[in-house]
């Protein structure tokens, strides 16, 4: 059939129902953009490319349908790449549209001249570049087959000048793949080890998340075995918070419960997930990684199976089909060795933890710091991150979609939140991009139109996506609503500088003039501040009523007092030695 290689493009995101495409409008890509609206795919012209980016994995995320990258070709695209391996990790099957410079004057140093598959190869499941126009087509089918099958960003980078060229070409159907229930062996295996275990312990990752039927899966298994079930670091969504077998997030500001409860494991499913470290390491100064249980570990990618600990059995399958397989095999008596001594323990665990979880008020000094300490005593009416996160928990609603930007007082914030369904808790994950909180909730937003969604961010990260605050307030953008925890500082970097570094602070201080609620007002949206638990519980409330029923977007800034959580990597820092020591004498003369 003849048509032009734009037609064909279209027609082929068309097939694969790739409705929406985030980016900035720029020439090497309006052959295809000018024909979007006739196609029914929304271009949503965002205010950066890097927080485009997170919009269409916030998307995919909230929605698991397939959203897309794309922008001009060199800066443009270059701008991408945060965004781009922040999907990378987790786990996000997004198409990135990389428009490359024309073939002919690629070498040149032309404008806006960049190798653009050098650029991502380390940030995507797949990627390919087409050769010929005539192959337009197929390469975009295989590549947005690809970033399915590994789930995962996938990137065509195609030559401007192959726009615009009349082909003779057919449209190919999409390439629809089964999944693995994973190995017979392996499934007899890990059935037999949960079948005989004393104390087994399941613990649900994004790949329980991702897989359609997962989280009814694990239930199913875990009530099988009247197993606890822990969530992976910022993957709270995992499984329904108001299960009984619910024991939450593990790792960092993590469930205390959850770490109590995993550690007296025998043996561990580790169902959807590859174990990364943020999981695993330490929390509340308990070492709670069971060394001694037996291990079964189930990645949809074997290459991640054994990775980061001892495997005793390894499963590359997916997830909901592998829980299906175990749950099948399981012997008749399995779970039965001590169940009523473990059902007890999980309530009585659980209930100790939900209670000292809501008499927090303060984060505690280290010993031989004073830092937080202090900062009550300058701002002693000031809300700490504690109390703001309670007030917060009394106003959210169950069916909410939320996400977290990286940072210290949303780190606080790990333990709190739990959700009913998947799909609920976008995270920035272990790319750990500063900026995720706002764009990742307008994608989610986007996707699903009748769910409240709340974005969060600490002041240092959102100040790194506030420009997209001059987008989302025109008439075709959905109301969302988002709160700025408002410290006036780098809260994760001061608490390092405390622990490791005798205060001194280098770049940790904000501009204490500047206010993100008048930013927010000025672009037309709605800004308030809060000061007390109350006025946040109130503001937002209302922020919700005005997101749904009269479509305004609220930023909420909520000013905190200057204590400082639990810092991110106490296994990557320490104290630092002076040898030769350092002189500003020393310095060379102008």
């Amino acid at each position: 059939m003849k048509m032009t290689t734009e037609e064909a493009f279209v027609k082929t995101l068309q097939a694969h129902g790739i409705r929406h495409a985030f980016g900035i409008i720029g020439s090497a890509m309006m052959p295809i953009s000018d024909i979007f609206p006739a196609a029914g795919i929304t271009f949503w012209d965002c205010a950066h490319e890097m927080t485009a980016g997170m919009m269409a994995d916030g998307y995919t995320r909230a929605t698991g349908e397939m959203s897309m990258m794309i922008a001009q070709n060199g800066p443009g695209i270059t701008n991408f790449v945060t965004s781009v391996k922040t999907a990378y990790w987790n786990h996000t099957p997004c198409l990135l549209v990389t428009p490359q410079a024309a073939n002919k004057t690629i070498g040149q140093g032309g404008f806006q001249e960049m190798e653009q598959m050098n650029l991502f190869a380390d940030c995507v499941a797949y990627q390919e570049e087409v050769r010929d126009p005539s192959r337009i087509c197929e390469v975009l089918a295989r590549v947005i087959s690809k970033a399915h099958r590994l789930s995962g960003p996938a990137q065509i980078n195609i030559p401007r000048d192959f726009w615009t060229q009349v082909v003779d070409i057919e449209i190919p159907e999409p390439i629809n793949f089964e999944v693995s229930p994973g190995g017979t062996d392996s499934i007899a295996s890990a059935a037999a080890l949960l079948s005989e275990a004393k104390f087994p312990v399941i613990l649900n990752g994004a790949g329980v998340v991702l897989a359609e039927g997962g989280i009814e899966a694990s239930r199913i298994l875990a009530e099988k075995l009247d197993a606890p079930v822990c969530v992976g670091y910022q993957h709270n969504d995992a499984f329904p918070g108001n299960h009984p077998l619910f024991a939450g997030p593990l790792g960092y500001n993590g469930s205390k419960a959850g770490m109590e409860l995993i550690s007296k494991a025998d043996v561990v499913l580790a169902l959807g997930t590859r174990l990364n470290p943020f999981s695993t390491l330490p929390g509340y100064g308990i070492d709670y990684w069971p060394t001694n249980a037996k291990v079964i570990q189930v990645d949809i990618n074997p290459d991640r199976i054994g990775l980061t600990k001892k495997v005793t059995v390894g499963i590359v399958g997916d997830a909901t089909k592998v829980a299906n397989g175990i749950t099948s095999q399981l012997a008749d008596t399995a779970g039965d060795a001590g169940r009523e001594e473990r059902k007890n323990l999980i309530a009585t665990t659980k209930s100790a933890w939900a209670q000292e979880l809501t008499s927090l008020d303060h984060e505690q000094d280290d010993p031989g710091t004073t830092w937080n300490e202090r900062a009550r005593d300058a701002r002693p009416d000031w809300m700490s991150p504690r109390q703001a996160w309670r007030a917060i928990q009394s106003a959210m609603p169950e069916d909410a979609i939320i996400s977290s930007d990286i940072g210290n007082n949303c780190a606080i914030g790990n333990a709190y939140p739990s959700f009913p369904t998947g799909r609920k808790y976008l995270a920035p994950g272990l790319f750990g991009p500063c900026g995720y909180g706002l764009p990742s909730i307008i994608g989610a937003k986007i996707g699903q139109r009748d769910v409240p969604v709340i974005g969060f961010a600490g002041d240092g990260a959102f100040g790194i996506s506030v420009n997209e605050l001059t987008a989302i307030g025109r008439d075709e953008w959905p109301a969302i609503t988002q709160i700025v925890f408002r410290n006036y500082q780098w809260g994760a970097e001061k608490r390092n500088s405390t622990l490791w570094f005798d205060d001194n602070f280098v770049g940790t201080e904000l501009d204490m003039k500047v206010s993100y609620a008048g930013i927010a007002q000025a672009c037309g949206l709605k800004g308030v501040q809060t000061r007390t638990m109350e006025e946040t519980t109130a503001a937002l409330k209302q922020a919700i009523v005005d997101q749904m029923e009269n479509n305004t977007t609220t930023l909420i800034e909520v000013i905190l007092n200057q204590e400082l959580g639990e810092p991110f990597r106490r296994d990557a820092m320490k104290k630092p030695v002076k040898v030769a020591g350092i002189d500003a004498s020393d310095m060379a003369a102008e």
